[in-house]
């Protein structure tokens, strides 16, 4: 090893990501140095997007999703964030995760949005989560548990208004309309679920709305939620006495049609581990995608699709994703494999990028909604993709 690369390596170690700002309120995962990737959750921009959802619905409650390991930013770190800045009802999607949230959050609601399995309502009960039931027979059987134990913890029911997914139709709802607005009944929450709301402009939006009007006229008394993320612009009409965020949360664009309303909240960078030239006419990576157009000059990323970066992201056109390197945008090429990409750094001075540097794979130049066309899917796919080989750094 030469001189200048133990120097190079001793300032890299240096300038590792997030060097420059606020001090970590939690890491977890392999240190910097063991591991090719580093991920950082700002908590103080998921907060910043809660609080402006929140300030949009009032007086609404606005309460949280943060299911699937809160979109693959951290259960128990956001719920934490959250809670301290007065959030008090969460919805996870199983009862694994509700535990795990119950073990940090105590005293808050927390409902579990897949319903009970069969023989699960003592569990439900035992961790004090909400089942959100959506079918008769969860019904039947929280009924009994309930009558039989004298639990009163609360549940939601799930109204399916046409999305055709889960719960119950408008006509068992209303035949169980009576029984259920009983003072001793114990359903807390009706709720429905919008599939277009990202559509501004689809008529179903307008035909689920009306239709879960209908359906909250038949449970006077007990609150309802039918908004999401992006039900949540398209006006009052859907935010009803709860709203339940999830992807606008983590800075995904809720309104496609128009900018991004939300702050960006995770930044992936990557170790560049080589850099190399290859020559006109050369290719580079599995199955020889991509061939230098001119002699070129490759930095070798230590991220790959087994950290979840995901390998239909390398486009073989002539519009590629991008990296962030030396503060210029730098095409990915050739095919990701599962624990390399290359990035074309042709382009910037020869003296950069060196070994130890960072790329940066998804922030703020190039977000997560940018980098999810490439990959044929959408920002949620992205991000609740990332792995755990990361060292993973939460700062607010």
């Amino acid at each position: 090893m030469r001189a200048d690369e133990l120097q190079q390596g001793a300032a890299g170690a240096a300038a590792a990501p997030g060097a420059d700002r606020s001090v970590p309120v939690s890491e977890a995962g392999p240190p910097v140095m063991e591991t090719g990737g580093v991920l950082t959750i700002d908590l103080a921009a998921i907060v910043a997007n809660w609080s402006d959802l929140a300030r949009r619905v009032a007086p609404a409650d606005c309460s949280a999703v943060v299911k699937a390991d809160a979109y693959g930013c951290g259960l128990v770190e956001v719920g934490g964030a959250l809670a301290r800045a007065g959030c008090k009802t969460f919805f996870v999607a199983h009862l694994s995760e509700a535990r795990a949230l119950r073990r940090a959050l105590p005293d808050a609601v927390i409902y579990a949005l897949n319903g009970i399995p069969p023989g699960g309502s003592a569990a439900f009960a035992d961790a004090r989560v909400r089942p959100v039931i959506g079918s008769m027979p969860e019904l039947v059987e929280w009924d009994a548990f309930c009558r039989v134990n004298a639990w009163t913890g609360g549940a939601a029911l799930h109204v399916d208004t046409g999305m055709n997914r889960l719960g119950l139709s408008v006509e068992e709802a209303a035949a169980l309309a009576v029984r259920v607005t009983a003072p001793d009944h114990g359903i807390a929450l009706v709720m429905s679920h919008l599939a277009c709301a990202e559509q501004t402009r689809h008529p179903l939006n307008e035909r689920q709305i009306q239709t879960f009007r209908e359906v909250r006229m038949l449970f006077r008394g007990v609150d309802s939620s039918l908004a999401n993320s992006s039900g949540i612009f398209l006006g009052p009409a859907t935010h009803c006495e709860m709203v339940r965020p999830g992807a606008a949360l983590y800075g995904l664009n809720p309104t496609p049609d128009v900018a991004n309303p939300m702050r960006p909240v995770v930044r992936l960078e990557g170790r560049v581990v080589q850099v190399r030239k290859v020559r006109k006419g050369e290719t580079v990576g599995y199955g020889a995608s991509w061939t230098a157009s001119r002699d070129s000059r490759i930095a070798v990323v230590a991220v790959g699709y087994g950290d979840g970066f995901l390998r239909a992201a390398a486009a073989t056109g002539a519009e590629k994703p991008i990296a962030i390197v030396m503060g210029k945008r730098c095409p990915i090429v050739g095919r990701i494999s599962m624990d390399l990409l290359a990035v074309d750094v042709t382009a910037l001075p020869e003296v950069s990028p060196r070994r130890g540097d960072w790329a940066t794979l998804l922030g703020e130049e190039f977000g997560i909604d940018a980098a999810a066309p490439f990959a044929g899917t959408i920002g949620y796919e992205v991000l609740t993709s990332l792995g755990r080989r990361y060292h993973r750094s939460w700062r607010s």
